[in-house]
């Protein structure tokens, strides 16, 4: 059996606690290279980033917060997360919230 690999945990801003695991990490950086480098600016994302619900799907929410130390095509962090519930063998319950994806944009606002 191979181990589950590393994952970091973070508490966002409302109290709810967010994990992403080393291969959704490796996923993000498949498909956007240039969050190289910048997983404490997810994390960070996680705990001070604004917060929507997506209307579609009202168990997944929407981070964002801006990025300085981004490439120049972008200016903001963009993270997906699913909150569940799960039950233990043992009858317990516990939330289980945890990063699907994630992705740099550029988002223009005036003044």
């Amino acid at each position: 059996m191979s181990s589950p690999g590393k994952k970091w945990v973070v508490q966002d801003k409302y109290g709810h606690e967010i994990y992403i695991t080393e291969e959704r990490w490796e996923h993000v950086l498949e498909y956007h290279p240039e969050l190289e480098g910048h997983l404490d600016d997810l994390l960070n994302t996680l705990r001070t980033g604004r917060r929507r619900q997506e209307a579609a799907e009202p168990y997944k929410y929407r981070y964002l917060k801006r990025c300085a130390d981004l490439l120049p095509d972008y200016n903001c962090i963009v993270v997906i997360v699913v909150f569940t519930i799960r039950e233990c063998p043992d009858g317990t319950i516990f939330h289980n919230n945890f990063v699907t994806t994630a992705w740099p944009v550029y988002i223009y606002r005036e003044g």
